[in-house]
């Protein structure tokens, strides 16, 4: 039997496993009947209201629910920075699922390319780049996450410094911003509230936000908080101000990005079209590619031509991204 054959078919069985195994303990980490009893037992504690919010708040964040799988992802490098990555998205999604989702995508992409005339270098390149697709949606996410927020935000600071001038307290503030505001801000506001009621410290509670959300405009008002409260001062007018310069830093981005435009748009086009054609090529006139993968001089080709793709990318993407 050809060992080709052998490797296919073990790929797709690690592959279906790996999905099955997602899918299991995603259902299980939410509907799960760990996960019921816990909901349930804090729902007879604090009633219904929140009770959704108070199980996110309380619970120790863990890397999996299986204790083996826990200690031995504890080993692996970088995996705490994984999970934060997950904290500051926003999902539910625990890092064992994530990386079996990316140990998944690795063996589809190692599957799809065994067809191809490719050496073994290319396809572990690809392949190593299809793992990574999970963690580039998942950057994606918390930087579109953080962008709303900072939108948000202004509105957020001048309700709570209208709030604080009509007689209420800061955490009572919060709490009104919470409740006004949509989610993904007015839930993280919940949260540093509910954080405080359940006996966490002021300090510890902006603090822990200012680590879901890595955004440079709510540290700003995390640390005037912070400061005020040791020092002393006004802080409606000081929580007035800040909103001031965020909403004048937000127009300025957009002008900015605005006049990038044309570059990013560069980027993208140049990007795209090496590969645009060669799929056309590939399509209309199959043989002329063939040289490109069976020739050494024609794999160096290649080889060169990916690399200098890769760094033209990113000096464009340099050039057009001006921090503000």
């Amino acid at each position: 039997m050809d060992i080709r054959l052998i490797l296919f078919g073990l790929l797709i069985f690690g592959a279906v496993a790996l999905l099955v195994w997602g899918i299991y303990s995603g259902w299980n980490n939410t509907r799960g009947p760990e996960a019921e009893r816990i909901a349930r037992r804090l729902r007879n504690a604090i009633g219904d209201e929140g009770s959704e919010l108070a199980v996110s708040i309380t619970k120790e964040r863990v890397l999996s629910r299986d204790p083996g799988l826990q200690k031995l992802l504890q080993r692996l490098p970088g995996i705490m920075r994984l999970d934060q990555l997950l904290l500051q998205t926003g999902r539910s999604m625990s890092a064992a699922q994530l990386t079996a989702l990316m140990a998944g995508c690795w063996l589809i992409t190692l599957i799809l390319l065994s067809g191809m005339q490719l050496p073994w270098l290319a396809r572990m390149a690809l392949a190593l780049f299809g793992a990574a697709l999970p963690l580039l949606e998942a950057n994606r996410a918390k930087n579109k996450r953080i962008i709303r927020i900072e939108s948000m935000l202004p509105d957020a600071l001048d309700m709570m410094s209208r709030a604080m001038r009509a007689g209420h307290a800061f955490p009572t503030a919060l709490k009104m911003v919470g409740e006004e505001l949509p989610d993904p801000l007015g839930g993280e506001f919940r949260a540093v509230f509910d954080e405080v009621n359940f006996g966490v410290s002021m300090p510890d509670a902006l603090s822990n936000l200012a680590a879901r959300v890595p955004s440079t405009d709510l540290r700003y008002f995390v640390i005037a908080v912070l400061i005020q409260r040791e020092t002393g001062g006004n802080l409606t007018d000081l929580l007035g101000s800040i909103s001031a310069i965020i909403r004048d830093r937000l127009k300025l981005l957009g002008q900015v990005k605005v006049m990038s435009a044309e570059g990013r748009m560069s980027a993208w086009v140049l990007g795209s079209l090496p590969f645009l054609v060669g799929g056309a090529i590939s399509i209309f006139v199959p043989e002329s590619l063939t040289p490109l993968f069976t020739d050494p001089l024609g794999r160096m080709m290649l080889y060169g031509s990916g690399g200098l793709m890769v760094v033209g990318i990113f000096a464009i993407r340099n050039i057009t991204q001006v921090r503000v």
